[in-house]
C-alpha cells in the first residue's frame, strides 16, 4: 500500500487533500480488512494508522480510543450488511418466499466476493467472541445486527403467513436465524463448496407447506 501523508490521497499522480469524513471512511475500511482478516485485539491502532498512511494523531481527531474505533467498525459493517440483505431480498420481487431464498443464495458468494480463498466467517460474532461483555459497545452493536436479521426474517415470515399455510411464523423466523448463522460458520470451517451450498435445499424444506394431518 502507497505511503501518502495524512488526509491526503493519490488521484491521477498528484497528492489531494482528503475530507475528514473521507478519511474516516478509509480508516474504517482498512481497519475492517485488519479487524476482519486478522483479528481485532491482535491488531493495534498503531498498525491500522500505517496501513491506512494517516498519522496516529490523525486517527485519534477520528476516533477517541481503539475502542470507539472498534465500536465504528462494527457499526459500519452493520450498516453494510443492512443493505446487503434488503438489496438481496428486494432484487427477489415482491414474493416473501423467494426474498427469503434470494438471501440465502447469497452468503456464499458474498464471501468470494471479499476474498476468493477463504471466508473467516461473520463479523459480528467474532466481534461478540472478542468482546464477551455485554456493556461494551461492540458487543452490543453486533447483538443488535443479529436482533435485526431475526426481525427481518419475521417479518418476512408473517408476510408469507398471509398467502401460505407454513405453521407457526416466529418459530419458522427462528429456524431461518439459525440456518443463517451456520452458513456463515461453516462456510469459514469448510468452504462455501461445504455444506452451506445446501442451504437453499434446506429453505425449500422449510418453506415448505406442512403435510396434511392424518385422517382420523
Amino acid at each position: 500500500m502507497s505511503r501518502v501523508s495524512s488526509g491526503d490521497q493519490q488521484i491521477q499522480g498528484k497528492t489531494a487533500r482528503r475530507s475528514s469524513a473521507q478519511t474516516r471512511e478509509h480508516v474504517l475500511d482498512v481497519a475492517h480488512q485488519l479487524f476482519y482478516w486478522q483479528g481485532i485485539r491482535a491488531t493495534g491502532v498503531d498498525r491500522v494508522a500505517a496501513e491506512a498512511a494517516v498519522a496516529p494523531t490523525t486517527l485519534y481527531r477520528l476516533f477517541a480510543s481503539k475502542d470507539d474505533l472498534v465500536a465504528a467498525y462494527v457499526r459500519r459493517a452493520d450498516r453494510l450488511y443492512r443493505q446487503w440483505f434488503d438489496t438481496a431480498a428486494a432484487a427477489a420481487g415482491d414474493s416473501p418466499r423467494d426474498q427469503i431464498l434470494a438471501v440465502f443464495d447469497a452468503p456464499p458468494s458474498r464471501c468470494q466476493q471479499v476474498q476468493p480463498e477463504q471466508c473467516r466467517g461473520c463479523p459480528f460474532l467474532m466481534a461478540l467472541t472478542e468482546y464477551p461483555s455485554a456493556t461494551h459497545p461492540a458487543h452490543q452493536h453486533a447483538a443488535a445486527t443479529k436482533g435485526w436479521v431475526r426481525r427481518r426474517f419475521g417479518d418476512l415470515c408473517a408476510q408469507l403467513a398471509q398467502t401460505a399455510p407454513i405453521g407457526d411464523p416466529g418459530e419458522l423466523a427462528d429456524h431461518l436465524a439459525l440456518v443463517m448463522e451456520g452458513v456463515y460458520a461453516s462456510v469459514q470451517a469448510l468452504g462455501d463448496t461445504g455444506p452451506a451450498q445446501r442451504a437453499r435445499s434446506l429453505i425449500e424444506r422449510l418453506l415448505s407447506p406442512p403435510p396434511p394431518a392424518p385422517a382420523p
